[in-house]
Order: C-alpha cells, then structure tokens, then sequence
C-alpha cells in the first residue's frame, strides 16, 4: 500500500531518473541541488524526490519537510503552487500511513487546495486524483472513492502520455479488484503494471509489483515471482524497508 508516483517531470530527468529508480534518492537530490535557490521546477522535484524516499525508507522526514518548504517559497504560479499543494498532501498522507505523526486533515487540505489551483487540464491533476484515491483507500477505507479516484488518475495519465503514472493506477485498481475477488482483473492489473516498471527499468518499483502479481497467481507461477522479488530485494540492499516481513524466510 505504500507503492509509490513521482511527476512525469522528474522521470524525464535521464540522470535523476537512474538514480531514483535504483532507490538513490539522495543523489538524485543532489544533482538538483545547484538549481534550487531561484528555479521553482527543480525546487520542487527535490523535494518529490525527497518525499518519495521516506515512503522507500520510511524516514527522513525532516529533511523532506525542508525540502518543501523551499519549493513552497519559490512557487508564483498556480501550477507550481498546485503542484506544491500536492507535495504538500502526500507528505502529510505519509506520515499518517507509516504512524509517524497523524496528519490526516493536512493531507486531505493540502489536496483540496491542489485542486482548487490546478486546472482539470493540467499535467499534474492525474497524479493529484491518484494520491487522493490513496487517502480515500488507506485513512478513509472507502473503496469506492477510491476506484473512482484511481479511474480518473489512470485516464488522465494515459491522456498526457504518463506511462509511468498508469503503472501505479493499474497496481491499484487490480488491489481493490483483488479485494472483491475479481482475480482475472487484479492479474491484469497487477501484470500491467509490472510490465510497464520493468520496461521503464524502474528496479526499486519492481519487487512490489513482482509480490503482488504472485498473491493472485498460480503455486508454481507465484514460487517463480516471490524468488525473482527476493533477489532483486536483496540487490536494492533492503529497500523499500516496508517490505522486510515479505521477505522473510
């Protein structure tokens, strides 16, 4: 549940996007790092990037707060203050998810104001619908909103060609479908988005979606998967952290 998207500018980063995808954020972060006194783009996907490491790691808080913070002060357009707003909410949705701190109301605030300042048109609304479907999904419990949610964001990402975006919405409708028991649709799903990780070399994605495509396949066909997903796991040095009781012998 804590899988995890980015914005489709930070993937088209060639350098940045090699490094995050082999779960160096840091890194990735530093070579934005030059750029963030007066630029507002790389402000912003420092601080996503930031973010998106505590959810692998399930720490380094702090340092994503700041990150923000800068990104916060440097945004003059509504897209960028959106697009910020949004950062802002599922920074807080992660600190609720992982029990760090309640920040529930923050998160579903910072939302509501990312789609007040983001146009139904622009690039950033699919991701946007996406985090708020994991809000209705993970504090909510309301599958409904959520599948809508989900249904909206994967529209979107395929409009605006984010083909990394539908990796996750594909990983999530087959969730809720795997919920109620609808197997041929949550291995579609669950295949669909496995593929596209693995076409796009995203490593640090991959062993998640390898262990949820194998709790709705065969004995034999999941043996195969868990085994792939313990290798690469055990490659990526133990990350994301969240998924150490899977890999339990």
């Amino acid at each position: 549940m804590a899988d995890t998207a980015l914005s489709e500018s930070v993937v088209g980063t060639p350098d940045v996007w090699r490094l995050r995808a082999r779960g160096c954020w840091a890194e990735a972060a530093a070579l934005l790092a030059p750029f963030c006194d007066d630029d507002a783009g790389a402000a912003l996907s420092r601080a996503e990037l930031l973010v998106e490491g505590c959810f692998y790691h399930v720490a380094g808080w702090a340092e994503a707060e700041d990150a923000l913070r800068k990104a916060e002060a440097l945004a003059s357009t509504d897209e960028e203050r959106g697009a910020a707003a949004s950062e802002r909410g599922y920074l807080a949705y992660g600190a609720t998810l992982f029990s760090v701190r309640d920040r529930a109301d923050e998160a579903r605030s910072a939302f509501g104001r990312s789609a007040a300042l983001l146009s139904p048109a622009s690039p950033g609304r699919p991701l946007l619908d996406f985090r708020r479907g994991l809000v209705a999904e993970n504090l909510a419990a309301n599958a409904v909103a959520a599948r809508a949610a989900y249904r909206r964001a994967h529209a979107g990402a395929v409009a605006h060609g984010d083909t990394f975006l539908t990796s996750f919405t594909w990983r999530h409708l087959a969730g809720l479908a795997a919920a109620e028991g609808d197997m041929a649709e949550a291995r579609h799903g669950f295949a669909e988005s496995l593929r596209i990780r693995v076409a796009l070399g995203h490593l640090v994605g991959t062993a998640p979606a390898l262990l949820a495509l194998a709790d709705v396949a065969g004995e034999e066909e999941a043996g195969r998967l868990r085994g792939e997903a313990a290798r690469l796991y055990a490659l990526l040095n133990g990350i994301p952290t969240w998924l150490a009781p899977a890999m339990a012998p």
